[in-house]
């Protein structure tokens, strides 16, 4: 099963409780959901590889770490996950930013694919994938699939809000995945949505209905 790892820093705790009230407005949410995705991205990256490099400093020459190789790829499923992208980017600057687009067809509550566009080579980075509710785990799992069919390995999904049952299907869909959750939520409702949860994010941080 998929490892999990459930953060519990009271800054990301506090800043999900002012996501969840309905009366935090469009800019508000969307600052929140940047901060969000900061502090969880500095947890998710701790285990970046390094290489040590030789620099100059004002008092002597000196071997000093870098993050080695082809470092990381950012990759939002749309339009929600782009929320959690400047986030992350604020840490790694170098960061490739992919995209993949999915919507939830409203019968099924399945997702249906639209677009998808990695930055190469995609097999040497160190993949995070952003969405800031996992509900069912649908759009999930067919995203990190899309990515595994390009040739990804090193993945590690992100969510601010996940429903048991999207998380339970993450886990056993791909087991070799990293998963970062800001809260566990109690449940889905009759339409999928998470409860207590924070409504649609998409529509918060876009200012849609």
């Amino acid at each position: 099963m998929g490892e999990v790892f459930i953060n519990k820093h009271p800054l990301v705790q506090h800043k999900i409780t002012r996501l969840r009230d309905k009366t935090t407005g469009t800019n508000e949410f969307r600052n929140l959901v940047e901060e969000i995705g900061m502090l969880m991205g500095y947890e998710a990256l701790a285990d970046l590889a390094t290489e040590d490099i030789e620099v100059e400093t004002p008092l002597e020459r000196t071997l000093s770490p870098v993050i080695a190789g082809r470092k990381m790829a950012v990759v939002p499923i749309l339009r929600a996950g782009l929320g959690m992208v400047n986030g992350i980017q604020a840490l790694v600057p170098t960061a490739k930013v992919g995209h993949i687009g999915l919507y939830r067809d409203p019968d099924t509550h399945e997702p249906v694919e639209y677009y998808c566009k990695l930055p190469t080579p995609i097999e040497e980075r160190t993949i995070v994938v952003t969405d800031p509710m996992l509900a069912t785990g649908g759009s999930a799992c067919d995203a990190i699939r899309m990515i595994k069919q390009h040739g990804g390995k090193k993945i590690k999904f992100m969510c601010i809000i996940a429903a048991p049952e999207g998380l339970e299907r993450l886990r056993k869909e791909h087991p070799d995945i990293q998963i970062y959750v800001g809260h566990l939520d109690r449940q889905l409702n009759e339409h999928a949505y998470i409860l207590p949860g924070l409504g649609d994010a998409g529509d918060r941080i876009f200012g849609t209905k």
